[in-house]
Parts: C-alpha cells; structure tokens; sequence
C-alpha cells in the first residue's frame, strides 16, 4: 500500500481507490499535497474513477470537498463509499451530492 500524505492508495490505476487509514476526522490534512499528489496519481494511472473510502471518517475539511469538485470537473469520476451521515449532509446543502457518485457499502470492521 503506498502511501500519499494523509491518504492511502489501495489500488492504482483507470479505478484508483484511496482511503484514509480509519481516521475519524481528517482536519490535519493538507488539502495542497492532497491535490498535488492526486493529480499526479490520476495522470500517472491515467485515472478515469477515483474512489474515495469514507469509512469511519466522520468530517472532512471543506477544502477536500472543493478539490473533489474540481477532480469532478477535469472529467474523472468521483465515488464516495460509505459517508457519514454529517458528510451526506454537507454534500446535499452544497449540491455536490449531485456531481459526486456516493454508495453504502457493507464493510467487515
């Protein structure tokens, strides 16, 4: 597993899925290196969805909302696996619910 700042990449390539180690809150996170080593995962897999494990994260800063939007908006897909119940509410008052593909998934703890 390699690992990218606050992110973990389990899988790489045209579905890249990223998680975030179990991490409850992830407001530490610098949202610069996040973008930058997105980009770079996304160009050098030639990345066409980007999966995003929200498992067990409760809140996520704003800014990681805004550089899925503008990941959304250079023509990848955005999935978000199983948002919090507070993170699905941010993304419905914001719309992004609408561009961002989100799913529940059943996952053994």
């Amino acid at each position: 597993m390699q690992s990218v700042s606050a992110l973990e990449v389990y899988q790489a390539g045209e579905l890249t899925v990223i998680g975030f180690g179990g991490r409850e809150v992830l407001d530490d996170m610098n949202v610069a290196d996040c973008r930058d080593e997105l980009v770079e995962l996304i160009r050098e897999n030639n990345c066409q969805v980007l999966a995003f494990d929200l498992t067990r994260v409760r809140l996520i800063p704003s800014g990681l909302l805004g550089l899925l939007a503008s990941i959304r908006k250079q023509g990848v897909e955005v999935h978000l696996y199983n948002p919090s119940a507070d993170i699905r509410e941010v993304l419905e008052i914001t719309k992004l619910d609408q561009v961002l593909q989100l799913h529940d998934l059943d996952v053994a703890v």
